[in-house]
């Protein structure tokens, strides 16, 4: 088993198979693209660890609190997770954690998207280490997100070929 894989393990963590396309939705572009050493990742939600794509819904600030929020950024951090792993195999060949564009659906008034993006970032940096899994970051607020979703966040990785 690899490191990240024995982490993801003791943390007890697992995770969640692809996401299925709702009925009547098309998704006309590949979740995960290599170029080079880079791997981008397209926008994920939260996901449950079935595979369940409505595991939360809603906009922070009117019906979500921070803590929702951060819990749902960290199955947001799953989800990415298990998109990587189907491309690559092996966790443990990501070497660093590049970008990370975290969106959050918000209300007018809400501005605490940081507080609730950190729920991806800290559950990065715990499986990976700082040196890896340190990254910079955008947190930003939007009118809203698909789906009615809480949460979405895309990005990039490094990789290496061992």
């Amino acid at each position: 088993m690899s490191e990240i894989g024995r982490r993801l393990l003791a943390a007890g963590l697992e995770l969640p198979p692809p996401m299925p396309a709702a009925p009547g939705v098309r998704l006309p572009f590949a979740l995960v693209q290599r170029h080079g050493s880079r791997l981008l990742f397209s926008g994920h939600g939260p996901q449950a660890p079935g595979g369940k794509i409505d595991v939360v819904r809603g906009k922070l600030g009117v019906d979500l609190s921070v803590e929702e929020g951060y819990k749902a950024a960290r199955l947001v951090a799953l989800s990415v997770l298990g998109s990587l792993h189907r491309e690559l195999g092996d966790l443990d060949r990501i070497s660093r954690w590049v970008k990370v564009f975290g969106m959050v659906n918000s209300s007018p008034a809400f501005c605490e998207q940081p507080a609730v993006i950190n729920g991806f970032s800290d559950l990065i940096i715990s499986l990976f280490g700082p040196d890896r899994g340190s990254h910079v970051r955008s947190a930003v607020g939007m009118a809203q997100l698909p789906f009615n979703i809480p949460v979405e966040v895309e990005g990039e990785v490094e990789i290496h070929d061992d």
